[in-house]
């Protein structure tokens, strides 16, 4: 099992540039690593992968999350009024916009939000906590490449996050991001753990956001619910065809909607879909409901210039200001020395075939219950 450190702040080790690649069974496989320059980006560490069917790029410098991807020619991730990136977090100024800092580099396919806090923005006395929290905005400081050969190999990526200060949050997250030569899915692992000698609060959502070619006018959500509740009036002007998504309209006001979802009985697998109107390709998202208990859509079909986007966001937690999700019991507490580990599968579909295999596997876990849907907001899902 190769293994390439390409980041280690406690060895001072940095690589610059990197490259590896390979082929298993006619399915040529590469890993490179780069820093940009110029602009905004200036700085930023990008390392693209590429199983000779699916290609993504993770960003070191932005929390590890993940840029952009592409799965033969179907574009995975969206096109964002942020045409700049990936941005430095150090062109970032978190509490612009009374905590909506964080909007100025959000441009990815995933994005995690978290750790201390991922919801909207609030203020607890003379602090102000932004808007999906700090973890999207940190730089890893260790980054290694490890490659599997033999008859099931692997790719994988790990990278370790801090997010501490004193008095205060001492968290860590180890991720990997694995896939396969010639798969059509990736898997992010994330393990947060407690290095202090303190219990320590967390919070963490998975924002994994879609556009063309899977998101169209009749394009459709397909989850196996249990719950759905409109996060505001707003929302709730859409209850009736939420899983439904409108063509481009300039000017669209977002809409969210909180699930609870259902899942296999004996596992808590379960799983979330967006595919295009003619049912030809989409995009799924694995995960399970013991780690990532509460689920989040968000409907964003505004113009193309100006974010024309769904995001699929399994979490710990809803996004509402952290007060009131702990006052629902929705933030996790770590033991010293503890740890939370979450897992997430993305998958891309470019048959009819496969989608139809993927909405009868909906269909049979929502087979439990009918979805109990509300009209408008309501508690413990939203503030009154």
């Amino acid at each position: 099992m190769p293994t390439f450190t390409l980041t280690d702040h406690a060895h001072n080790v940095w690589v610059e540039s990197f490259n590896t690649r390979g082929n298993h069974q006619g399915a040529p496989w590469s890993v490179a690593k780069r820093t940009l320059r110029g602009g905004r980006r200036d700085g930023v560490d990008l390392i693209e992968v590429d199983n000779g069917a699916l290609a993504f790029s993770i960003v070191p410098t932005r929390g590890m999350g993940l840029w952009k991807g592409q799965f033969q020619s179907l574009a995975l991730g969206w096109d964002s009024p942020v045409r700049d990136g990936p941005v430095n977090p150090s062109f970032i100024n978190l509490l612009n916009w009374g905590g909506l800092g964080w909007l100025e580099g959000f441009d990815e396919l995933l994005a995690r939000c978290g750790l201390e806090n991922n919801g909207a923005p609030y203020t607890d006395g003379q602090t102000t906590y932004n808007l999906h929290g700090k973890i999207a905005n940190i730089p890893a400081h260790f980054v290694a490449v490890q490659t599997v050969e033999g008859p099931s190999p692997t790719i994988t990526i790990e990278g370790h996050v801090d997010e501490s200060k004193l008095f205060s949050t001492q968290l860590r997250m180890v991720t990997t991001i694995t896939t396969a030569p010639g798969a059509n899915w990736l898997r992010v692992r994330d393990e947060f753990q407690n290095p202090s000698d303190l219990p320590q609060e967390m919070q963490v959502l998975y924002h994994w956001n879609f556009g063309p070619p899977f998101l169209d006018a009749g394009a459709r959500f397909a989850a196996p619910s249990k719950t759905i509740v409109p996060r505001n009036p707003r929302a709730a002007e859409g209850i009736g065809h939420a899983d439904i998504y409108a063509p481009p309209e300039p000017g669209f006001a977002e809409q969210v909607y909180f699930h609870e979802l259902l899942g296999e009985q004996d596992t808590r697998q379960t799983l979330a879909m967006v595919r295009d109107r003619a049912g030809e390709k989409a995009v799924v998202l694995r995960f399970n409901l013991v780690q990532l208990p509460m689920f989040t859509l968000w409907k964003n079909t505004g113009g193309l210039k100006s974010g024309y986007v769904t995001g699929l966001e399994p979490g710990t937690n809803y996004p509402n200001p952290k007060p009131f999700e702990k006052a629902q019991g929705r933030v996790v507490t770590l033991p010293p020395g503890g740890k939370h580990v979450t897992e997430t599968t993305l998958e891309v579909l470019n048959s009819r075939d496969d989608v139809s295999r993927v909405e009868a596997e909906i269909a049979a876990l929502q087979k439990q219950a009918a979805p109990h849907i509300h009209p408008a907001p309501i508690a413990p899902f939203t503030p009154p």
